[in-house]
């Protein structure tokens, strides 16, 4: 590790703490209930939470709140920013695009990939991010069933279960597996252009635990056109760039600013050497 890597890693190292330890209780809920799960309540046609999702978000927060009592917090299921100290601001925010960058801001997805975890299938992680400054600094995305956990500081590189790893950018785009998330209508012709020009695609069902998987190179390309909310994006984004890819909107613009609604977000995360030529295969 570099003496930059070190000491970006020093600087944060209590909010790193905080969030594997918040992380790992939450996935030990989570492996507990596998398979056993009491009551699954449908959000949408398409989307569930399940007791498992409120049981991990109340004990992330917690663990954190308990750390660090001024921090606000964005979370998928209470959806909602604020400070638990008495003397800090404690109204709830419903809307993302109206949370204050000028706060450290922990942005929470307690149990992603929850339609897996419902129908028994064990990929889905818990994905925690500490923003500051408008920008995630420190995150972690945890797979609960395999133990394995990714952390990132920001300029600190990349980690899996504490060995540094990064994205080995294979010199052909043509050698690629890449996860690839498009829009069903109007796409097929640019579906078909992925599938020319990469060795496959595949769709795994967690989003942020997948974007992860691109900082180590076991995806070598991440990309979802759009459907994506702060929460999916703000731990693995961060861990992606850390282990050496590009990562943009699919315009090639700036992949995270808190304003951005739910459900808008698309991402690409790629090797340099091949960004360019993935968005100009999504135009």
């Amino acid at each position: 590790m570099s003496a930059r890597s070190a000491s970006a890693r020093s600087t944060w190292a209590r909010e790193l703490a905080v969030a594997t330890e918040a992380a790992r209780a939450a996935g030990r809920i989570q492996v507990e209930r596998l398979g056993r799960l009491e009551r699954i309540v449908y959000k949408s046609a398409k989307d569930v939470v399940t007791e498992a999702d409120h049981l991990s978000e109340e004990t992330i927060l917690a663990t954190i709140r308990a750390a660090f009592p001024g921090d606000h917090f964005l979370a998928e299921e209470s959806g909602h920013s604020q400070a638990a100290h008495p003397d800090a601001p404690t109204e709830g925010r419903a809307a993302s695009g109206t949370v204050d960058p000028g706060h450290r801001i922990w942005i929470i997805d307690p149990l992603d990939g929850t339609v897996n975890y419902a129908n028994g299938i064990p990929f889905f992680c818990v994905s925690i991010a500490l923003v500051v400054g408008g920008r995630p600094t420190v995150g972690v995305v945890l797979d609960p069933v395999r133990g394995e956990l990714y952390d990132a500081v920001v300029g600190g590189g990349v980690h899996r279960d504490g060995q540094p790893v990064a994205n080995p950018a294979k010199e052909r785009l043509e050698d690629a597996v890449v996860h690839l998330a498009l829009p069903k209508r109007g796409f097929a012709a640019r579906e078909g252009g992925f599938a020319r020009a990469v060795r496959v695609t595949r769709v795994l069902g967690s989003a942020a635990l997948a974007l992860a998987y691109s900082a180590d190179g076991r995806f070598d390309a991440y990309v979802q056109y759009r459907g994506l909310s702060l929460w999916d994006v703000a731990a693995a984004g961060l861990i992606a760039e850390e282990g050496g890819l590009r990562v943009t909107d699919v315009d090639g613009g700036p992949w995270f600013t808190l304003a951005m609604a739910s459900r808008s977000i698309g991402i690409v995360a790629a090797p340099p050497a091949h960004h360019e030529r993935i968005l100009g295969l999504l135009r």
